[in-house]
Parts: structure tokens; C-alpha cells; sequence
């Protein structure tokens, strides 16, 4: 594996909202531990020295504070206040990786992530300068405007995933653009530079929790890998 100073960016900014309940979707409960464990902990296993930045919203730094010191053998943390959008919290965590790393920017809401996806990312950017993962779409896909819809080929889409691994000073500079709408991921500023964004394979076990199913298909695929790995 090429060894370069590595920085995780785990960037947490749910509020609960959409889940239908109080609790931020990050500190919800998942086989006895909050969602946002298991990332930490995957990157801590995957990557030997690597410098983990959790970035969530101000009012929250207290409670994940405090909700992770529980877990003693967990690396050391740094903590950020993120800003009103992704773009911004992401922003606000590049400000505490120096030129020169490769930065992981991962999703807190995916605690499924695997160390082998992550080793994966971090080996690509060594390689390339950029990793993205992504995943073929399964389903059928159809473009909706208005009453009308068409079929859309989807040999040639893919789901893209987090983590997203970049050169530090690659992600710094695309990060300095004033926001636009079109920033829906750290690849889509890379891109907006001009710069090329090289993908790697995803896993489709990498699910995003967004619902209270979710939450519930996570738990069911977490149950199966503690039991294959008895």
C-alpha cells in the first residue's frame, strides 16, 4: 500500500427530519452503537495513521462529543463545526488538512463502509490523484419532464458513493469556488475545475441511511457480518 499522510473528513450534518425523529440521524442507534461509529471505526482499521476530522453541525459538537468518548479504543478525534451546507462543512474541514495529504471526505450517514473500500479509495488517490466509488445501477431508469418520461440506458450510469478520495491540495483549491447548486458531491467540484475524476469500484453493501428502513436493512447486514466473522 503507498503510504502518504492520510486525512478522513466524516462529515455528519443530519438533523433527524426526513428519519421522522428527534434524534439526528448520525447519533441514532445501530446494533447498540450511534450510526456514526462504525465509519470512525472502519477508518481507523483500514488506515494506519490516519488523522480523523468528524464534522458536525455546531449545536451537535457537544453530544458527539461526548457520545464517542465512550468508546475508549477509538483513535484520537478532531472535531469541526460544519456550516449550512455540505459544501460548507466540507469547506470548514479542508481547513485543518495540510498541503501535500490525501483527504477522504466520507458520508457519516454510511456506516457500512468497509475497510477494503476505503484502502481501495486511498490507494487510487496515491495513484491518480482522485477515487470516487461507484456502483452499476440495477434498476430501471426512466427522465421525467412534466407529463412525459423517457427510458434512460443505464449501462452507462452509475450510483456514486463515499468515501471520495482526492490529493489535499486538488480538493483545497476546487473548495476555494464561491457554492453552486451543481456541487452535489466533492467530485462534482473537482470537476467543475476542469480536473479529471478517476473512479474505482464501490460497494453496493455502502448504503446511505436516509429512512428508518435503512436503518433497519443496516442492521440486518451488520448482524450478517458479525456472524460470518465468528
Amino acid at each position: 500500500m503507498p503510504s502518504r499522510p492520510v486525512y478522513a473528513l466524516i462529515v455528519a450534518g443530519g438533523s433527524g427530519a426526513r428519519m421522522g425523529t428527534a434524534v439526528p440521524k448520525q447519533f441514532l442507534d445501530l446494533c447498540g452503537k450511534p450510526v456514526l461509529y462504525y465509519s470512525i471505526q472502519a477508518f481507523a482499521e483500514a488506515l494506519k495513521n490516519v488523522r480523523i476530522i468528524v464534522v458536525l453541525p455546531e449545536q451537535q459538537l457537544v453530544i458527539g462529543q461526548q457520545m464517542l468518548a465512550e468508546f475508549a479504543h477509538l483513535p484520537e478525534l478532531h472535531f469541526v463545526a460544519g456550516g449550512a451546507t455540505r459544501y460548507a462543512s466540507v469547506a470548514a474541514g479542508l481547513a485543518k488538512v495540510p498541503a501535500g495529504a490525501i483527504v477522504l471526505v466520507h458520508d457519516g450517514a454510511r456506516p457500512l463502509v468497509t475497510s477494503a473500500l476505503i484502502r481501495r479509495c486511498y490507494e487510487g488517490a496515491c495513484i491518480t490523484g482522485s477515487a470516487v466509488p461507484v456502483v452499476p445501477v440495477a434498476d430501471s431508469i426512466r427522465e421525467v419532464s412534466g407529463y412525459n418520461s423517457r427510458a434512460i440506458a443505464r449501462e452507462s450510469l452509475r450510483v456514486v458513493q463515499t468515501p471520495q478520495a482526492f490529493e489535499s491540495a486538488t480538493l483545497k483549491e476546487a473548495f476555494r469556488q464561491p457554492y453552486l447548486p451543481a456541487f452535489t458531491d466533492e467530485a462534482s467540484v473537482v470537476e467543475w475545475t476542469g480536473a479529471r475524476v478517476n473512479l474505482v469500484e464501490g460497494d453496493r453493501s455502502n448504503l446511505k441511511i436516509t429512512t428508518m428502513e435503512d436503518l433497519l436493512i443496516a442492521a440486518a447486514l451488520l448482524q450478517n457480518r458479525y456472524e460470518d466473522n465468528r
